[in-house]
């Protein structure tokens, strides 16, 4: 019998508590399903004797989608957050629910529509969640991401693609249906600010000037976020389009914050937001109508002002306040006195109706939501999953800090939809790629890290990461010694314009010996190797935490030594969780 059958390791108890919980997902979904369907079926109960196949179909996409999702999340992402999946179907289903109860007050069919986006958007996400094995190879298309993004902002001001809608240019019709290009852009955009970020983390830290106790960072690392400044002013400007100006920069505030941890970068950028938002004021009649329909939402001179009036934010609160504690119930109120209900104003339709209590519940399943999304990001052990995770679940929280702020005045309105609830195709398939992409970081996160005996491939691995590091430290001292030779053929070239002037002939001389050389080298230099940083594959330095690409040289170096280190007794392999 092996010394190691009766051992047990410490890691070894949270191996067994570390369970993928699919089951408990299953369940939630359920709930989440009834959720959905009842709450359609609260908004007018008569319509189930009149044949009206709505509640039917729209049952059958959230049920079949979530279901199906499910079975891609077992077989794909095993260890995937149980929490993520049924929020989304659950606020979803309430978003569909709201939006066919307004179609029936306003003769509207855009309930039909949602039923259809929501399961091309369940289809997605289940593409994403089949195909992305593992979130690290988005890190490959970075720049990809940064000039597919400029592209999606740009194709609204395309002649005969672009279509402007209520004063914002901000859509494309492709087959006679609108679709949002800078849904998608958000996305796109913070797969950018990731990799660029998890890439230049230490630049942007240590290089720069030190004034006092602050370290300014040098122009070439505050040109990303310069451009990110131009992007928003440039959709605020062409586009007409607040809201989507205050998202992206937002997005860019929130990452490089989550990177570097310096408050030093929210100070700049607002700043930056506070000189774009006095600008454009100045400049452009529409901000300003914005701005002044905010602040003067009372004036009957700017309530009754058309466009650009105010009657929709008056009216939106006093939904919220008819609403009460309780609400006045489902089916029972009048959102179809507030212009766009069903999209921009559907918050305050949720509170009419559901009052205060339904309202606070809805955001608490988006406060549960991003805390799923944070989880993921600080479980997760590469820089890259962690700035993603963490910026996606900023877009949600930033996205519903607008809508809600908006529609309570506490900032100006603007046209940004609430997720996974307004009626809008493009931001329903957007915000379910969000959550796939989550869901995929979590399955990384939570996922047990086997250890144990190396195999042949972990120890081919390690040699060619340490070949690349030889091959890092040779160029280096290669160029080391290429300067040093160059300060010394500077200096014998300024010694003998030196003797021309001095005798008005050339001056032959002998060469230096290796006492009187060193006087040319810089300061301090003794012709000794200095200590080189270590450099990962191409060399491309890595921190001292080893590399946080996508850790697999850390990884086999600790099933190299893990027999020896956790299991005396003999080889063997242990499991330890993630994050829970």
């Amino acid at each position: 019998m092996s010394s190691t059958a009766g051992t047990r390791s410490p890691e070894e108890p949270a191996e067994a508590r570390q369970k993928p919980r699919r089951l408990t997902e299953l369940l939630l979904l359920v709930v989440a399903v009834a959720i959905g369907v009842g709450a359609n079926i609260l908004v007018d109960p008569d319509q189930l004797g009149t044949g009206d196949p709505h509640i039917l179909v729209s049952g059958l996409v959230l049920g079949v989608g979530a279901l199906l999702l499910h079975l891609v999340v077992r077989l794909r992402a095993t260890y995937a957050d149980p929490y993520v999946l049924p929020i989304v179907v659950a606020l979803n289903g309430l978003g569909i629910a709201m939006i066919h109860r307004i179609d029936l007050t306003t003769d509207q069919s855009a309930a039909q529509s949602q039923v259809l986006w929501t399961g091309l958007a369940m289809t997605a996400a289940g593409l994403v969640l089949w195909f992305l094995k593992d979130h690290r190879v988005l890190r490959r298309i970075t720049y990809i991401s940064l000039v597919l993004s400029g592209l999606l902002l740009l194709l609204p001001l395309l002649p005969g693609l672009g279509v402007e809608l209520n004063g914002a240019r901000i859509w494309i019709s492709v087959g006679g249906r609108t679709f949002q290009p800078g849904e998608v852009a958000k996305i796109t955009l913070a797969v950018f600010f990731a990799g660029y970020l998890s890439t230049n983390r230490d630049l942007i830290l240590l290089a720069g000037k030190k004034l006092g106790p602050v370290r300014l960072p040098r122009f070439r690392d505050m040109a990303p976020m310069f451009a990110a400044w131009l992007v928003a002013i440039g959709v605020l400007v062409f586009q007409r389009d607040l809201g989507s100006a205050i998202l992206y920069f937002g997005l860019f505030l929130a990452m490089i914050y989550l990177a570097t941890s310096r408050l030093s970068w929210i100070v700049i950028g607002l700043l930056l937001v506070a000189v774009g938002g006095f600008l454009a004021s100045r400049v452009f009649g529409h901000v300003a109508a914005r701005l002044d329909s905010w602040l003067n939402a009372f004036d009957p001179e700017v309530f009754n002002r058309a466009p650009g009036g105010s009657a929709q934010i008056v009216q939106g609160l006093f939904g919220l306040s008819s609403g009460g504690l309780f609400g006045q119930g489902l089916g029972q109120g009048r959102p179809d006195l507030v212009s766009y209900a069903n999209s921009d104003m559907i918050i305050t339709a949720f509170g009419e109706e559901l009052g205060l209590i339904g309202l606070g519940a809805i955001l608490m399943l988006f406060f549960l939501f991003v805390s799923r999304g944070f989880r993921a990001a600080l479980g997760t052990r590469d820089a890259f999953g962690k700035l993603l995770a963490a910026g996606l679940s900023a877009v949600i929280v930033l996205q519903l800090f607008v809508v809600v702020g908006g529609v309570t005045r506490l900032i100006p309105l603007t046209g940004l939809t609430t997720p996974f609830m307004s009626a809008g195709g493009s931001s329903l398939l957007s915000n379910w790629i969000i959550a796939a992409i989550i869901l995929a970081i979590s399955h990384t996160a939570r996922r047990p890290v086997v250890t144990g005996p190396a195999t042949e491939a972990d120890l081919a691995e390690v040699a060619a990461y340490e070949a690349a590091l030889r091959e890092a430290a040779r160029r280096d001292e290669q160029e080391r010694a290429e300067r040093r030779e160059r300060r010394r053929g500077a200096g014998r070239d300024a010694e003998e314009r030196t003797d021309e002037r001095t005798d008005g002939r050339t001056v032959e001389r002998p060469a230096a010996r290796p006492d009187t050389a060193r006087q040319h080298a810089v300061p301090g230099d003794t012709g000794a190797t200095e200590p080189i940083a270590a450099a990962g594959p191409g060399g491309r330095p890595v921190s001292e935490d080893g590399p946080d690409d996508d850790g697999t040289p850390t990884e086999a170096m600790s099933r190299l030594t893990d027999q020896d280190r956790r299991t005396p007794g003999g080889p063997g392999r242990t499991e330890n969780g993630g994050a829970s």
